[in-house]
């Protein structure tokens, strides 16, 4: 993927475009995202900061713990992004939130161990 992509939350009061491929797409399996989404595993797109622009509307943000910011539509309240400061210029946009998610298809795991023994992805693990 080479050219923007576009996504938003629920309602569509949050919108982004994102610009070029991603830098790595993978499913987080640890315990603070699931709380995040509610659901058993996330999948995210990670971009430089300066790759994702917001086109309408702006995320509201929550410092979920030190050093860990999490964003979310203030009025649906759809989860939005992860940025941290163990990857200082990234952003993480989760991947169901693009219009077009088939383009996002995670390509690694992090957090394997922190995966639910109920969850089965079938897809290989990473070398």
């Amino acid at each position: 993927m080479t050219q923007d992509a576009q996504g938003g939350c629920l309602c569509g009061a949050v919108r982004f475009v994102a610009s070029g491929p991603p830098k790595w797409t993978a499913y987080c399996h640890c315990q603070s995202c699931r709380k995040q989404t509610g659901a058993p595993v996330a999948a995210y797109a990670g971009f430089e900061r300066d790759k994702v622009r917001f086109t309408s509307g702006e995320p509201r943000t929550h410092a979920s713990s030190p050093g860990v910011e999490r964003s979310f539509c203030g009025r649906c309240g759809s989860p939005i992004a992860y940025r941290g400061d163990r990857w200082p210029t990234e952003i993480h946009l989760l991947a169901g939130l693009f219009d077009d998610p088939e383009a996002f298809a995670p390509k690694g795991h992090a957090f394997a161990n922190e995966r639910l023994g109920w969850l089965h992805i079938s897809d290989p693990p990473l070398p």
